[in-house]
């Protein structure tokens, strides 16, 4: 049989059955003294589990707890009255307590003693039995709204039935306890009474047996059997003011779930502006009362830098959850449906660099990249008469501290790698001088370079080297690579404000021109193939009337481009011929430009060359041939051709020789003087 009980049950049934035989069975004082430290463990065990339990229905059994340990500490009341009545000696807590709690002092015995009990009574039992009494009610009272609040979380399906049932049982279950503990406090408080009836008990017939059993004189028999009751009294009142403390912790916690000790702490040192004002009061009683210095001064200087403390973990965690917040707004926009299309979005142009550009970049750090991005923009506008879209920049951890790249749509076009505080000296080639420095490649036109430092620039500037700084270099490398993708840079919406512009002061040709002979798709495309070439679309005035005359004839957009390129052949001679007396060019065979004629074919997609690729590749090396004599003379490599021939001669040769400048005839002012130094043959 005892082997199907558990052995909580087992405790639990000696811990009651023992209760009932000390009241009937004398016990040794030895027994006696081991069950009273029982009893003080089992009081302090209770107390500080109701102090940090969680909420009150995790000791449900509260109630029961009380009966049992009442129970209990009567059982060892009436033991220790028995032994200090027959033979005077309770054994060593009783008297260790009666002469250690009063200093062996009668009167200061009975003084500590009726301050517990005054405590006891007044404070602590009063003060609990009123709140368990509150509680109840309360509790009972609002058992019907919790339960509408429960039915209609579980018609609306914010909770399912399982859930509802559980708070259903927790409300059954708070009811419950709240009203058993209403009636457990009346335990505490009989015990209490019980106590203090015994101790007059134990003193009365104390003094009786000892002064007819024992033959002690009044003043004897007092003293002896005085100190006794006062230790039996103190030990079996501290269990139960114990006891006492646990039911007003509990009952005053309520239901709140929360961690007793961490709160109680915040809200008592959670306030730095307090613990201030505190330290301050401290150290002034400390230094201008007569008060002890040495104990108010240190004690304010504690509340002080505790406030301290209090207030830099205070800003933490206003930092730590002002951090949380935007992350977890940033995590919502990220999920709303509507947002996600904000990550489609491209930047025409991106620069991207490593930290230790930042500097460059940084206004408050001296970094004028910025002013520069604006100035590249600006300087595009005037050259080729076109808006670059904005320039974002943004630095990326992923890169090389000195690494920046550069995205045209979002994909990666170039990249190039500087060194900071350092400069770039290049040789124009006619140097012979060598400085000492760190080889390398100039990033935009693939130059044999140097990196030198702040002492060796100026004796590489006195020697011929052109020198420059990373913020140029990086501004430069832009500048070409915006040149070289300015047409893929130009959309419908561009265009439109280009044709905007140009109505309010010339209406009559857009007017003519859009969209009743041209769509705004087809402009683009003549836009991009000049842009293409490095032709300024700046005179667009002089573009729109080139259009609206030949748009009535063709609307292929390549033949509508060299229409336009002949109309502005003055800006063309002038970006290629000017400065010079005489213009070195490379001429075509007229034998090639026939059979490139006669091969071109014409589709609903556009013209397409039909040429052998062997020829092409036979022109294309002859090609060669020419550029590189034209470069050992320092001249730019230009091919004149007859008009007709201009476009498809460019289409051959624009994925092999990428700055090679093709013009035509009509394209050349008649003030040029042309010298011919080579011919393109096949």
């Amino acid at each position: 049989m005892l082997k199907k009980l558990k052995s909580g049950d087992l405790v639990v049934a000696v811990y009651v059955l023992a209760a009932f035989v000390m009241l009937i069975v004398p016990i040794p004082s030895w027994l006696l003294d081991i069950l009273l430290a029982v009893n003080m463990s089992v009081a302090f065990s209770i107390l500080f589990s109701a102090m940090f339990s969680k909420e009150a229905l995790d000791m449900s059994f509260y109630p029961t707890m009380l009966l049992f340990t009442t129970l209990f500490r009567i059982s060892l009341n009436v033991s220790s009255t028995r032994l200090i009545l027959m033979s005077g000696s309770p054994g060593n807590v009783v008297e260790t307590f009666g002469q250690f709690v009063g200093g062996g002092d009668l009167v200061m015995g009975v003084i500590v003693f009726a301050i517990l009990l005054i405590v006891q009574f007044m404070v602590i039992n009063k003060g609990s039995e009123r709140v368990a009494e509150v509680t109840a009610r309360f509790t009972l009272d609002a058992m019907p709204g919790k339960q509408m609040a429960i039915d209609a979380d579980l018609n609306t399906g914010a909770i399912d039935d399982a859930e509802a049932k559980r708070r259903r049982d927790k409300i059954q279950e708070e009811a419950s306890f709240f009203g058993s503990m209403d009636g457990a406090v009346k335990y505490v408080k009989g015990d209490a009474t019980a106590g203090l009836l015994i101790s007059a008990v134990n003193l009365v017939g104390g003094i009786l047996m000892g002064m007819f059993r024992r033959g002690l004189d009044f003043s004897g028999a007092l003293n002896t059997y005085a100190i006794l009751t006062i230790g039996d009294g103190l030990v079996s009142a501290i269990p139960s003011l114990l006891i006492s403390l646990a039911t007003g912790v509990l009952v005053t916690k309520g239901s709140k779930d929360a961690d007793f000790g961490n709160v109680l702490i915040k809200q008592i040192f959670g306030l730095p502006k307090a613990l201030y004002i505190v330290g301050a009061t401290l150290i002034f009683l400390g230094l201008f009362t007569p008060l002890q210095d040495f104990i108010f001064i240190p004690l304010g200087v504690v509340f002080i830098m505790t406030g301290r403390r209090m207030s830099a973990a205070m800003e933490t965690k206003s930092v730590e959850q002002a951090v949380e917040a935007e992350e977890a707004a940033e995590a919502e926009e990220i999920r709303k449906p509507e947002n996600v299309t904000s990550l489609l979005q491209v930047d025409p142009i991106e620069l991207e660099f490593g930290y230790g550009i930042i500097p460059l970049a940084d206004a408050n750090q001296g970094g004028d990249l910025l002013d520069r991005v604006v100035m590249i923009r600006r300087q595009i506008a005037l050259e080729l008469g076109t808006v670059v879209p904005i320039i974002r920049l943004r630095d990326n951890i992923q890169l090389n501290p000195n690494q920046y790249i550069i995205k045209i749509k979002g994909i990666q076009t170039a990249e190039g790698e500087i060194l900071f505080d350092h400069y770039l000296a290049m040789n124009p080639g006619y140097v012979e001088e060598e400085v000492a420095g760190i080889p390398t490649i100039e990033p935009s036109f693939k130059l044999p370079a140097w990196w030198i430092t702040e002492g060796q620039r100026e004796r590489a500037e006195s020697a011929g080297y052109t020198v420059v700084d990373p913020p140029s270099i990086i501004a430069t490398h832009l500048t070409e690579v915006i040149r070289q993708h300015i047409a893929e840079l130009l959309t419908r919406q561009d265009v439109q404000s280009l044709v905007d512009n140009l109505k309010e002061s010339n209406p009559s040709i857009v007017e003519e021109l859009v969209p009743k002979l041209l769509g705004l798709g087809e402009i683009q495309k003549v836009l991009q193939n000049l842009l293409s070439e490095g032709i300024s679309i700046r005179d667009l005035l002089t573009i729109f009337e080139s259009l609206a005359d030949h748009a009535t004839a063709t609307r292929d957009t390549d033949l509508l481009t060299e229409y336009v390129r002949q109309s502005l052949k003055r800006a063309i001679s002038n970006k290629y011929f000017a400065g010079e007396s005489t213009v070195s060019v490379l001429t075509l065979d007229p034998k090639l430009e026939q059979d490139i004629m006669a091969s071109v074919k014409q589709s609903e997609q556009g013209a397409y060359i039909t040429l052998d690729p062997e020829r092409i590749r036979a022109m294309l090396d002859n090609l060669k041939q020419g550029v590189d004599k034209m470069e050992e003379i320092g001249a730019s490599p230009i091919v004149l051709t007859s008009p007709i021939v201009r476009m498809y001669f460019r289409k051959l040769t624009e994925d092999y020789y990428r700055d090679l400048v093709v013009v035509s005839y009509n394209e050349v002012e008649s003030d040029v003087e042309l010298q011919s130094i080579g011919m393109v043959t096949a």
